[in-house]
């Protein structure tokens, strides 16, 4: 557990200096960090065996949910927008999860993504509402009552993105090492026995799911604020898919993975749409490739498993 403690601060400290020397790079850090909350969400799904494939519904409720408010001035206040439309997506999600949460496996999963496609769909044909294909402009709120310009406002919302995500991620934690995520594992290796035991695997999957919705949203409303746009393209099926190789590509052993696999995949798709702008879907699945063959464990036990024995535990 040191280790996996150390590994994690020694990112978090990477990610407090590194935009200080090179503040072009905010916007790609505060992005991997939104994409990162939603793959943490998706981890602990995993915990019980399952995946969604439609993760991207709630980034892209909390998103459109932060840019009407913002429209209509309605809470005009950044640090007032990004609660309320994470807690909204939380009541979508714990809508949604009394539904879900009664399938497993492959059902699990594409029910899903079948329901995130609806309101990707919703969003597309409801021009007058949402705008359609061209989203919504988010107008740019103020940052604790103030008026910040672009950069400022960035450089910021960046760092309070960070103190969440830190927060999110000692929260997660906490929650899997409890007896609900312990009980979230008992679901992947034997959900019959743990109904003998009287507990309720549909409560256990619900509160799973709920957080993980939560975090999700959490990611989206951040994203809203610092791009000043939406689209439906975050509701999409490839951005759910998104959150799930990252998922993947951080691996297993502590939340730290998902951030590490976030910030990745976000120089991988940085570099790959620049040199090969044509095929870099295809560099994308190739680096997935290689990670499941030659460190199946991730880049978090490959970190953690050269910082030394049992690293990875």
């Amino acid at each position: 557990m040191k280790r996996q403690h150390l590994i994690g601060a020694a990112l978090f400290a990477g990610l407090v200096v590194f935009p200080l020397i090179s503040p072009w790079s905010i916007t790609i850090l505060t992005l991997a960090l939104c994409e990162g909350l939603a793959a943490l969400g998706i981890m602990v799904l995993l915990r019980a065996g399952q995946v969604s494939f439609g993760h991207g519904l709630y980034f892209a409720f909390s998103a459109y949910v932060v840019a009407f408010m913002a429209a209509a001035r309605i809470g005009h206040e950044a640090l007032l927008l990004v609660p309320i439309a994470t807690a909204a997506s939380g009541l979508l999600a714990a809508v949604i999860g009394l539904f879900i949460v009664r399938y497993r496996a492959i059902f699990f999963g594409m029910l899903n993504l079948a329901i995130s496609m609806v309101f990707f769909s919703l969003l597309e044909k409801l021009f007058s509402i949402t705008g359609g294909a061209d989203g919504k402009r988010v107008p740019r709120p103020t940052l604790a009552g103030l008026e910040l310009g672009r950069e400022s406002f960035e450089f910021w919302m960046f760092y309070i993105t960070l103190a969440l995500v830190v927060l999110a991620a000692l929260g997660v934690g906490r929650y899997l090492a409890s007896p609900g995520g312990k009980a979230l594992e008992a679901i992947k290796s034997n959900e019959t026995r743990l109904e003998y035991l009287g507990v309720s695997s549909r409560k256990v999957l619900f509160g799973a799911y709920l957080t993980s919705g939560l975090l999700a949203g959490l990611g989206g409303a951040i994203i809203a604020l610092v791009s000043g746009h939406v689209t439906p393209e975050l509701a999409y099926w490839v951005r759910s898919g998104e959150f799930v190789f990252i998922a993947i590509l951080g691996g297993g052993g502590g939340v730290a993975g998902r951030f590490l696999g976030a910030l990745m995949f976000q120089i991988i798709r940085g570099y790959a749409a620049v040199y090969a702008p044509e095929t870099w879907h295809a560099v994308l699945g190739i680096m997935l490739l290689a990670i499941i063959f030659f460190a199946p464990s991730g880049l978090y036990g490959l970190i953690a498993g050269r910082a030394g024995p049992g690293a990875a535990k």
